[in-house]
């Protein structure tokens, strides 16, 4: 029986900085006249509890004085995410294209060897496919997004499932930001966090994950071997 890995996408497996991040920006300023920076977004996100991007741009709106309804805010930010002509097609062609894989090749098939590989991400779980079929389409299993779930996270609920799906001996969950620590640490599961250096307000992130108990905190998924077998 192998060991079992979970995965948050969005910061860990992907860098979302010209995808989702910038679709909170587009967004908020497509509505309020003002485009948030990339080192506000993050201080809403080391907050804890907004780890769904339609909902922080949806507050972040409000804060800026603006009362828009919500569905008209998930409306504008996907058009911005997948591009205005995906409903109409089978391919995306927004800023989800944009995203850019972190891995260095070989990682996940040398993990592979001896762990289960699985992600619990924000997203939802089609969007997740759309972006695994570009870069690792079979290695993940199973893939639980936020519609799999009645409660996102921090709430632990998707790692719950996850582990009940998956025979295996030790878990671990590796994630980005104080909510992934949250429901990894409501999981009972050893959290390694991921605090990219190329990142808006690095050191504070690095430090607040930390805080939240991560067993380790690492630049990128590429040092996350050495952690393992440091831990196993």
């Amino acid at each position: 029986m192998k060991d079992l890995i979970v995965f948050d996408m969005d910061g860990v497996l992907v860098d979302v900085s010209e995808s989702y991040r910038a679709a909170i920006q587009a967004t908020v300023l497509h509505f309020t006249g003002t485009e948030p920076t990339n080192d506000e977004v993050q201080v809403w996100k080391n907050r804890g509890g907004y780890n769904d991007d339609w909902k922080l741009s949806h507050r972040m709106i409000q804060e800026l004085g603006e009362e828009v309804a919500f569905d008209d805010v998930v409306s504008r930010f996907q058009q911005i995410f997948l591009g205005p002509a995906f409903h109409v097609g089978p391919l995306p062609d927004g800023l989800i294209l944009r995203e850019r894989w972190l891995a260095n090749e070989g990682l996940f098939d040398r993990l592979a060897a001896n762990h289960t590989l699985a992600i619990f991400t924000g997203r939802l779980g089609w969007e997740a496919q759309l972006t695994l079929d570009r870069f690792a389409k079979t290695i993940f299993n199973p893939v639980v997004g936020v519609d799999h779930v009645k409660n996102a996270k921090p709430h632990p609920e998707g790692l719950h499932k996850i582990r009940a799906e998956v025979p295996h001996r030790k878990a671990w969950y590796v994630g980005d930001t104080v909510d992934d620590a949250r429901a990894s640490s409501a999981a009972g599961v050893p959290f390694i966090g991921i605090a990219s250096p190329s990142a808006p307000r690095h050191a504070e992130l690095a430090q607040l994950l930390r805080d939240e108990g991560a067993v380790a905190v690492l630049d990128d998924i590429n040092s996350l071997e050495a952690v393992l077998a440091k831990n196993s």
